[in-house]
Parts: C-alpha cells; structure tokens; sequence
C-alpha cells in the first residue's frame, strides 16, 4: 500500500517533468548562418514607402480616457491596416486600401498607378465623431451585391462603415475610381460603440450570400478615446483567462428593403455566450471538414482561443465550442481551445498535404521576455472528429520552427517563390522607444487578477517606453531538413520596423505574390515580388454567380469567397488552398488562389467546389500555368 500510495503521488510529478523536458528538448538547434544565406538568396522584393491621403497632424499617441492615460502607448499600438484587392474592376489586385493611425485617416491607393494620387475615404452623411473614433482596419467586397467591389471600415467608438460603389457592374474597366465613386452607409443601425480590431466575410449559413464577423476587444460602450470620461474605466479581468471583452458578433446577409442597399441581422447567439466577449485581436473563416460551411477561429488576447465548428443552414447559423484533446506530456497551452496565451494572428494553409487546413497562430514569443509560443496546429486528417466536438489538430510549432520569433500580429502563410512550399510571414513589435519596459510588464503578468483590471496598478506606459520594438518583420522559408528559419535579416529587410498587418496579393499583375507591411506610427511599406526564381505557378481569380433573393443565380459575379480549389500533379500529389475572405488581425489578402508549382510547367487538372443555397457545386477542368480568370455558373460548367 505504501508504494501504491507513492507512486499516486509521484505521478504528477512525472507528468510535469516530462511535460517541461519535452518542451526544451523540441527546441531543435537553428538552421546554420551559411545556409540561411543561400535560402535568403533564392527571395528578393522591391520595397517602397506608400503615400497616404493623410489630413490633419500626424501624431504617434492616442488621446484617451483619463484612467488609460498613463498607459497610453498601450492603448495605442493598434490601428495600421492594409487590405488588397480589385476595386476597379480590372482583374488585377492593384489597389490598397490603407489606415494610417497617425493621421487615423482610410485611404485608397492604386499601386499600378505610380502618377495617381490616393484618396480618403471619409463618412460623410452619417453619425461620426471624429474625436471619439479612430478606423483600425478594413475589407474589400461586394456587399450590396451589385457587382463592384466596395470597402468596409470597422472602427473603436461605433460599428462599422460600409463605403459603397456609386455604379455596378462586372466590366467597370478602371476609370473614375475616386472618393466621389463611394458614399458611407451604416453597416448595421445602433448607438453602440463597438471597439472591433478584427473582421472577416463569409458565407456562414450556406445560401450563397456572404455574412460578416467581427471581433471586439474592449467591452462594448466603453470610453476608451473619450478623454472626459468619468468612472473607473476596467481593462481585462486577468492575463490568461479573461472574458469581459467586446461581444464579438456575426451579421447575417438579409436582402434589403428600399431604399437600403445593404441590410444585415444581428445573430445574437451564433457565438457560444461561454466564448463571445474574450479580448479578440484576430478572426479566420475556413472550411476545416469539406462541407463547404466555414469554421471560426477567434484569436483572443488574454486567454483562451476558440475553434467554432459551423452547423448552421440557411437563414441560422449556429457554432459549436470544439477543443483539442490534451496528452500526457501536453503543456495545456498547447493544447488547440486551451491556451492562456495572447492570440493576435490567424491563417490557414495544408502544410502537411492532407487535404486539411492547418492553423498558424501568433502569439507573444519573444526570448527573455514574455515567452509564450506562436502555434502550428497540424490536422491530424479527422475530419469529423469537429461534429463530436473535437478539435483533431497538435501544435507542432517547435518541431517545425515557427514558434519563436518576437511579439507577433498579423501571420501569413504563402508562396512567394513559387516551389510550391509556403512561406510564412509575420508582423512583429510592439512599442519602439528607448527605455526598455519588460521588467515592469512581467510583473504585471505574474500580478493578482483582481490588480490587472485596475490601470492604477499597470506600469507607465508613454512614447518612449519600449517593448519589443527592435524588430523586424518576420519572413520564415523552409530549409533542408523541412524546418522554418527567419530569413528577415539576411534578406536586408530594416529593423525596427513596428509593423500590424500583412496584406498579400498579385499587386502587378506578373504571377508573383507581392505583400504591403501596415507599420504602426511609422510608414507603410509596399514590398514587390522580384524573385527571379524559374517556377511556374497558377493564379486562378474565381467568381461564383451573385444569389438573387429567391435563390436564382444572378448574371453577376462575385469573388467566391470560402471556395476549395485542388490543383493535381501528374505524380497523384494534390495541393490545396481555400479562398480568404479577410482572415486574420488587420491584413488583408486579396480573394485568390495561388500555386506555386515548382519547375514542372505541364497543365494541371483543377477541381473547384463551392456552395450556394441549392446546395454543393463541384468543376472539374485543366489548365496551363497562368494567370486564370473563371467565372463559375451553378447549372452549367463555367
């Protein structure tokens, strides 16, 4: 009985052991100098300052409520935003929509047109106080569904705004596009002051139609830029477990009555209540089990992330709280739904081939200092473990070599030099300054949860404070023994650059992937694709018949948004990739599929599957490396 009794006792101590020795064990060594080297040879991108339409002064602090005014330079280390896309009608992805914190103006900017001036767009004819304000990121797409793409704006102190086309059609060509082509519409009718730092499109509930999420982080109706406010203003109820957020919300698309163009219904109990008000820096849309129905990822600061399994029909959309299942030797951080780390990026991509969207997540992991851990969550190939509540999928970060890097936001995961591996991108920094604060914020981390809701008992934080502020954008790159390394400072990339959002799209035009860096109180930065790999790629812009509403398929087109596209080699090896509607924090790629396909230049066999309200729609079809423009039709092939 006796060594019964010490062997229960020292179980968990086995356990433990073997959880922080597999931990520092998966740390595998670096890849070598010289080698990263030759890596960072085979990339190479044109960098250039972007122009804004930028009025008023710029400043580099926000004006806040009176109890947030001592840790200001918190507050105000969101709002650089970048969005790519096709806005003119051309076929080319050449246009960026940029917000600028500094100024806190939205701009537009035609990145073909080197001669063309940007222009803001402003809110005029509705309700906006521009004091109380401030824009922290936007969508590009089509939602009046008219035919031409228009930009939405979510903001902290309102909901969103929605900048509409002023004409329609799917042949616009590419003359006229100025302010005076937009004008503002509330996206929703309310007086709520929502502080949204995430937002995504997709067709949620299957009928054709895209609905929109949004991602709040400070609780609703807060004065957060209200410098009169009055009452003790409370910040999160803890650092790894806190739930007294912004609600975040799912619009539903409704078909509007005249003379709205637009119309959206709130859907108050599509997000579980045990998962609804965490801090939310960063969403993603994808279809995770091959039905079509996009599953939700929320990536929460402050606490646990959350997977939604999507069991909504048409006109209901309904989610499931799914988490992954935890091992012996499993840190419960690590564990997908079970963390208490700071979500602040999201993308998918199939890096292990199976056909299943893996899940890269940033979080803060920056050495000798708050050294969390970004994930890699790899599909385990189970499909339908998500509709018995489980999340198939491991974090296989450490094994792969994305799990360090610094205080991280915005991920991307593409392939810039077309060998048919993606690279991963990722935005880094937090304050740039010159005295170093992390003593003081690890004391914070470690505090009483009761102190960290009071701001009285945070560190002074102010313009000169620094946190993780001698950074570089991150760009990880395979090596030869199939890990990741940072090739940021071998490609000459500078340091020091406090960047938000990574937005990614062909913005030329030459079948390369190009990329905008939304840097915080800084410039914005326009990084063109001049990799001078010989690689054949296929970049298909696919558009999915607009849904009338009855149900009928319209004449016009829009970007079909959560589609699954398969490209098949000759060898029977299959990639995949699914259309992005504006995952992640404040970066937006534009809606493409793109494939690198390495030296083997050969037509492809593409297999396309899409959904609308009659139901699950599959093409089949082959075609030459390219640029591929293909309009789908639901009854016939395209």
């Amino acid at each position: 009985m006796a060594d019964e009794r010490w062997r229960h006792a020292l179980a968990p101590l086995l356990a433990a052991t073997a959880m922080i020795g597999g931990f520092l064990l998966a740390r595998l060594p670096e890849t070598p100098p010289d080698e990263r080297r030759a890596m960072a040879a085979r990339f190479a991108f044109e960098r250039s300052i972007l122009p804004t339409a930028s009025p008023g002064d710029a400043r580099s602090v926000r004006v806040v409520h009176p109890d947030l005014r001592g840790i200001a330079g918190w507050i105000s280390t969101v709002g650089a935003a970048a969005a790519l896309g096709d806005l003119d009608g051309d076929g080319v992805d050449d246009e960026c929509v940029l917000v600028d914190p500094r100024t806190d103006s939205v701009s537009v900017i035609a990145l073909g047109e080197p001669a063309s001036r940007p222009f803001a767009l402003t809110p005029g004819g509705v309700a906006y106080a521009a004091d109380r304000t401030a824009p922290m990121g936007s969508l590009i797409g089509d939602f009046d569904e008219d035919g031409a793409a228009d930009v939405l704006v979510y903001y902290w102190g309102r909901a969103p705004i929605a900048f509409l086309r002023t004409a329609g059609g799917d042949d616009l060509g590419g003359d006229g596009l100025d302010a005076a082509a937009f004008v503002a519409v509330d996206v929703v009718a309310t007086t709520a002051r929502w502080y949204t730092n995430a937002a995504t499109q997709a067709d949620l509930d299957g009928d054709g139609h895209l609905d929109l999420v949004f991602g709040n982080y400070f609780p609703d109706d807060s004065g957060v830029l209200d410098p009169d406010g009055t009452g003790r203003f409370a910040m999160q109820h803890g650092m790894s477990r806190a739930t007294n957020g912004g609600a975040d919300r799912v619009l539903l698309w409704q078909a509007p009555s005249a003379p709205a163009r637009i119309a959206y219904a709130a859907c108050d109990d599509a997000i579980p209540a045990v998962c609804s008000t965490g801090w939310t820096l960063a969403l993603g849309c994808c279809d995770l089990d091959g039905d079509l129905l996009p599953e939700l990822y929320l990536a929460n600061d402050f606490g646990q992330d959350r997977l939604l399994h999507n069991r909504s029909r048409p006109g209901r959309v309904a989610f499931a709280l799914v988490e992954g299942r935890r091992g012996l030797a499993d840190p419960r951080s690590k564990v997908l739904g079970r963390d208490s780390f700071k979500g602040m990026g999201v993308d998918f991509a199939d890096l292990n081939g199976d056909g299943m969207p893996d899940i890269l997540v940033s979080n803060i992991a920056d050495r000798f200092a708050l050294e969390e851990s970004h994930f890699l969550f790899a599909s385990d190939g189970r499909a339908t473990a998500l509709a018995a509540g489980e999340a198939p999928y491991r974090d296989v970060s450490e094994d792969i070599g994305l799990s360090r890097s610094s205080w991280a936001w915005d991920c991307k995961l593409d392939d810039f030099d077309d060998d048919g591996v993606a690279e991963a991108v990722q935005a880094l920094g937090f304050l740039k300054g010159d005295d170093d604060r992390w003593a003081e914020l690890q004391e914070l981390a470690i505090a009483n949860d009761d102190l960290v809701a009071d701001t009285r008992a945070w560190p002074v934080l102010l313009p000169g404070d620094a946190l993780s502020g001698d950074v570089r954008t991150a760009f990880f790159a395979r090596d030869g023994s199939g890990r990741y390394a940072d090739l940021a400072a071998d490609l000459g990339w500078p340091i020091g650059e406090v960047a938000r959002g990574i937005a990614i799209g062909d913005a030329d035009g030459d079948g390369r992937l190009d990329l905008v860096i939304a840097a915080q109180w800084q410039d914005s930065v326009l990084c063109l694709n001049r990799t001078r790999a010989d690689n054949a790629f296929l970049t298909l812009r696919i558009l999915q018949p607009l849904a009338g509403g009855d149900g009928r398929a319209a004449t016009r087109h829009r970007p079909a948004i959560g589609a699954h596209v398969v490209v098949r080699d000759a060898d029977g090896g299959s990639r995949h990739a699914w259309i992005d509607g504006g995952n992640g924090h404040s970066g937006k790629r534009a809606p493409q599929a793109h494939f690198g396909l390495g030296r083997d230049a050969r037509p492809r066999a593409i297999e396309i599957a899409w959904r609308d309200a009659r139901g699950i729609h599959r093409h089949a079809c082959r075609l030459a490396p390219g640029r591929h423009t293909i309009l789908l039709d639901a009854g016939s092939a395209p």
